[in-house]
Parts: C-alpha cells; structure tokens; sequence
C-alpha cells in the first residue's frame, strides 16, 4: 500500500474533505483551515488537516466557558522565548507537568508543557498517568528532546563526577517541585544509581523553574542540581549529562487551532527557532510538530 501524502494539494484536500476548491480557498483566506504557502503554492498537512476536521466534529463541546490562553505545566527555556517571539499572547503558569495536566483538565490552560517519565515503561507524559485518560479529544504533540544532567560551579571545584557524588557528605542539593518532570526524573535517576535520597542535603525550599534551579547554583546556595542543559549554559555553569527526555506539549483538539496555539507552533517551523536552540544546546528538534499521542 502506498504511503499517503504528508501534504496534500488544494484539489486533494477538497476532494479527501468532499469540498469544492472554491470552499477551501474561502476556508483559508478566513484563516479558518491550516495550511502552508511554498513559493506561492498551498499545501495541506495531512495531520492539521485531520485535527481540524475532528475539531468539527465536537461541536457539542463548545458551549463552554472560553479556556483561558495560559501555557501551564513544566518550564522550558526554549519554549520560554519562542512564545515571546512568535507573539502568540500566551501567559506562562510554570508550576510543574503536574499541575499543567490538573490546569489542562480543568479548563484554567490551553497547552500544558510535560515530561513526566513512566519508570516502568520509560515513556514519557502517558494520558492514563496524569489524568488525563477521560479527555477524548486530548492531543500530545513533541516539542523537544531535552539533555537533562547535573548542573554544577563554574570548573566544578567540588570535583563532581556523577550521581553517586550527590551523596557526599555536606553537599547541598537544588532540587524541584515534587509537581515538576525533573523532580520525578531526578528521584528516578538517584533509584536507578542506588543513593539513598534520605541521606541528601536537599535545600529547603524547591526551585519554580529551569533557570530557578540553575541561579541557586551560580549564587552558593546549591552545590548541584538536576536540569537542562541550555540552563547550564545559559548560566555559566558546568553540566554533566545523564538523560535525554521528551518534553511535550498537550491541549484539547480544538484549541490547535486556537491563534496563539498556531503562532506559536507557526513560528516553530521557521529557522530561528532552530538557530536558537543550537545556541542554547541540549535540544534536538527532530520531532517537533509531530503527534505523540491523539485520542
């Protein structure tokens, strides 16, 4: 069987959604059906395409209150900037993957930003486990490969070499909300490695954010920390890989083609998303776009 079309045409969009070309035409230039322009041709992602086609068909759920344009969940420093430069006039709430699934639930969040690790399974942000499984329109979609690892002083004087040293006697340990991806991951690793969490001198109170994590560190009050490593860079600091997780993006189908969704996400395609995240490091945007997860 021949592998179906990633994009398709406007005579092979009209003819899969039974339309006439003149319909979809009028669809696009209302900004109402997504679509790309390639030296002045439209073309058609199949995925959008299929989202936007099942978006009208809920049309039971849209009587409800409007969903606020808040990105809710777990802190991301590219995500951080892309929202700023795309002008997609999204409000941050980054108190964790946790509460952005709760948020998302809820109806407070449009997107929640997630990368929560199953231990049992190694996947990443599984419906069922965040609570989100009753959400039949829900759509998880990549953003990024992330570098987790330990942030550490500028030429690690403490001579830090791996997860075991976390253990040492006196050292202070940052750590993150107990709502947050890094802190599952983090006590996941310190399992995996065989240190006793108990024996950690973990500060008492957690860091909201990547860059939260990161300042603890460069200002004495942690000697290490688990986070990304364009926090590590961004900062100054020494970073010593450990994991390379998947930071995603969820939200209800309809509100993909919601206009701060679809300027964020346009944005995303073009070079300088790209630029950036080789500037900041520990991203790998191979997947970005690509659907993880569509009830």
């Amino acid at each position: 069987m021949p592998h179906a079309p990633d994009y398709l045409t406007t005579a092979e969009v009209a003819a899969y959604l039974r339309l006439k070309e003149r319909k979809v035409y009028d669809l696009v230039r209302q900004g109402e059906m997504p679509c790309v322009r390639i030296t002045g041709k439209l073309l058609f992602p199949r995925q959008a395409i299929d989202l936007w086609l099942m978006n009208h068909l809920e049309g039971d759920e849209r009587g409800s209150v409007p969903v606020p344009p808040v990105l809710a969940g777990s802190h991301d420093p590219l995500l951080d900037w892309a929202a700023r430069e795309s002008g997609a006039a999204l409000a941050f709430l980054c108190r964790g993957s946790i509460d952005g699934a709760r948020r998302l639930l809820e109806g407070r969040a449009m997107l929640a930003a997630m990368h929560v690790l199953a231990p049992e399974t190694g996947e990443y942000n599984q419906p069922h486990l965040l609570g989100l499984g009753g959400l039949r329109d829900l759509v998880v979609i990549h953003w990024a490969t992330r570098r987790q690892g330990l942030l550490l002083a500028p030429g690690n004087p403490l001579g830090i070499h791996g997860l075991a040293d976390v253990a040492r006697p006196g050292l202070r340990v940052a750590h993150r909300q107990p709502d947050a991806g890094a802190d599952t991951l983090f006590r996941w690793l310190l399992r995996e490695a065989g240190v006793d969490q108990d024996a950690l001198a973990f500060l008492p109170h957690p860091a909201l954010t990547e860059d939260d994590l990161a300042l603890e560190v460069r200002e004495g009050h942690a000697d290490v920390g688990l986070a990304v490593e364009a926090s590590a860079r961004r900062h100054g600091l020494d970073f010593i890989p450990l994991h390379q997780e998947q930071f995603q993006l969820a939200m209800r189908r309809r509100h993909y083609f919601e206009p701060p969704v679809q300027r964020l996400l346009a944005f995303a395609r073009g070079p300088r998303l790209q630029q950036r995240a080789e500037k900041m490091g520990g991203y790998d945007l191979s997947r970005l776009g690509a659907v993880a997860y569509n009830a």
